[in-house]
């Protein structure tokens, strides 16, 4: 899969730029917020519909813009072409294959991005929310029947919320369809986790060797939101009382939560700055070679200043490792790494919101 044009408008500081990309190593150079990551930001929103970097969404338009949009001519690896676009004008999003509006859903199977960047560490240090997200976007990919169950739970989680928010719940009919509802999608959604985890342990391993040998082997951890071998519904209407208290549903796979152990760092806490960013990287890696056995071909792989993030010997690595399995490969950078310097790579100048052509 690559992007063979990018064209982005009213994102941050792009007022207006468009990039034609080489099918492998893409380089993007300038000083800090000249809006470099912005261009990956917006590979990223066609895979996602949400930024990786942090804040309100708000933020992601350009002061004095009427709205903002990411497009790209897509090609798989098939050489089959794919235009996509989303854009936002007021609050709400729209997303367009080969000029048809369509479904976010729709918009976001047809492109897949993984990035490392200042902040993935948080995947391994933050909070589940985060590691949620990169779980289930990753089953999204590999399970059609993922999404629908999804919805179908975050529209019972959202009413039996509202319920107990209200404190009216003067019958436990009202909570029941809801929590049928819940335990139904809820224990698909979490057989559908656990399958993808099972198979992105291997891969898991393999990168996390490479990455990080000193550790020794690896396990993945999983926590699906509720107690083992209990039955999610009868667990829901044992807790309504406490739930009513707090106002919120508190068991769930809205609850659900995974994590690495080394045999050398058995606790996170065990894990240096450093090795959180290279435990962070080997998920991405991971994930992103899960995809390619799958899907039949490997994600676009964005990297954000990864001379800041790795030392040079890891940014050789990851880079022979991106190049020998023909991935598109989005960097940014102050300068040229010398990761790159023998590498075939198209280098692009940012400044001021601009980006130039390529340098050569």
């Amino acid at each position: 899969m690559r992007i063979d044009q990018l064209r982005i408008k009213g994102l941050r500081c792009l007022t207006d730029v468009e990039v034609a990309l080489a099918p492998e190593i893409n380089m993007f150079v300038g000083a800090n917020g000249a809006g470099k990551t912005s261009v990956l930001e917006a590979a990223f929103l066609l895979s996602h519909a949400r930024s990786f970097r942090s804040g309100a969404k708000e933020a992601l338009l350009q002061r004095g813009a009427s709205g903002l949009s990411a497009f790209a001519e897509l090609r798989h690896s098939d050489e089959r072409p794919v235009r996509l676009g989303l854009g936002r004008a007021g609050s709400r999003w729209e997303a367009r294959v080969d000029g048809e509006a369509v479904s976010i859903g729709q918009l976001v199977r047809d492109c897949a991005v993984v990035c490392f960047e200042p902040g993935s560490h948080a995947l391994i240090a933050g909070g589940a929310e985060e590691r949620r997200r990169y779980l289930d976007w990753g089953v999204f990919h590999v399970e059609q029947l993922f999404l629908p169950a999804w919805r179908r739970y975050q529209r019972a989680l959202k009413q039996r919320n509202s319920l107990l928010r209200s404190g009216n719940v003067v019958s436990d009919s009202l909570l029941e369809p809801w929590e049928f509802e819940l335990a139904q999608a809820g224990t698909q959604i979490d057989i559908q986790r656990q399958t993808y985890l099972s198979s992105l342990r291997p891969k898991l391993a393999v990168e996390a060797s490479e990455l990080l040998p000193e550790l020794g082997g690896v396990e993945l951890r999983y926590k699906r939101g509720w107690a083992e071998d209990l039955d999610l519904a009868e667990l829901l209407r044992d807790q309504r009382g406490r739930d009513l208290t707090r106002g919120h549903t508190t068991l769930g796979v809205h609850r659900a939560d995974w994590s690495i152990a080394f045999e050398h760092a058995p606790m996170r806490e065990h894990l240096s700055r450093g090795q959180e960013k290279l435990t962070a990287l080997a998920c991405v890696l991971a994930q992103a070679s899960l995809y390619a056995e799958r899907r039949g071909e490997w994600p676009i792989v964005a990297l954000d200043d990864l001379a800041s993030e790795l030392d040079e010997a890891h940014q050789a690595s990851v880079v022979r490792r991106l190049r020998a399995v023909g991935a598109q490969v989005l960097l940014t950078g102050t300068e040229i790494p010398k990761a790159l310097e023998d590498v075939p790579a198209r280098v692009f100048h940012v400044e001021q919101g601009k980006v130039s052509p390529p340098l050569l």
